[in-house]
């Protein structure tokens, strides 16, 4: 799929989604999120060099969602939600030579179901599991200056997480969250891993507004 069709798909969920949720009443919520993703290193196969590892850096990310409660009890409810994430500046490094790309962005959306416990009081715990897809570009250039051949990627992302939601003003909560994105792995050519997905641990903090 070309980056063009890729960000006309994305912009056609959201505005399907938003428009979805006109004149509704307090069972829509917007949300927007900001924290850091965690990827474990990796090993590159066949490497006889010194610090022979694919190593991340802890992107700055940004998640964004909206969720229709869809069921709601005394002691639980369950909510459809659409959380959109955005790593805009994944740092990389490898050891030896220059084999991977300075850095890449990602982007995952991933329509799934989250179920709330105690949703009517002031502190509610939840879990979260869907599933969508995602989208990899890669910086043109290798972390020493040469030009990377590796390609941008589009994959299957599964995601599951847990988190806190806190209510500050009737409408107004503020939310502690933590999920895995777990998706392909980036296409590194020049740095084979023997993997075909990696884990995406998100952790974050923000707010959320009922409406």
């Amino acid at each position: 799929m070309s980056e063009r069709r890729w960000w006309i798909a994305v912009l056609a969920a959201v505005t399907f989604f938003l428009a979805s949720a006109a004149a509704q009443d307090e069972k829509n919520e917007v949300a927007a999120i900001l924290g850091r993703t965690f990827i474990a290193k990796q090993p590159i196969q066949g490497a006889t060099f010194f610090d022979p590892n694919i190593r991340f850096g802890r992107g700055l990310t940004i998640e964004a969602s909206y969720a229709r409660r869809l069921l709601s009890k005394e002691i639980y409810s369950v909510s459809g939600e659409v959380p959109v994430l955005f790593n805009p500046d994944e740092d990389l490094h490898a050891g030896g030579s220059s084999l991977v790309p300075k850095d890449y962005s990602a982007l995952f959306v991933t329509p799934g179901v989250r179920v709330n416990i105690f949703p009517a009081t002031a502190v509610s715990p939840w879990a979260s599991f869907g599933g969508g897809f995602g989208h990899i570009s890669q910086n043109g250039a290798t972390l020493y200056g040469g030009a990377n051949p590796g390609k941008g990627t589009t994959m299957a992302v599964l995601q599951y997480g847990v988190g806190l939601d806190v209510r500050i003003k009737r409408r107004l909560f503020v939310r502690g969250e933590g999920r895995d994105y777990w998706a392909g792995e980036p296409d590194f050519p020049l740095a084979p891993t023997g993997k075909s997905r990696q884990h995406n641990y998100f952790v974050g903090g923000g707010v959320f507004w009922r409406f």
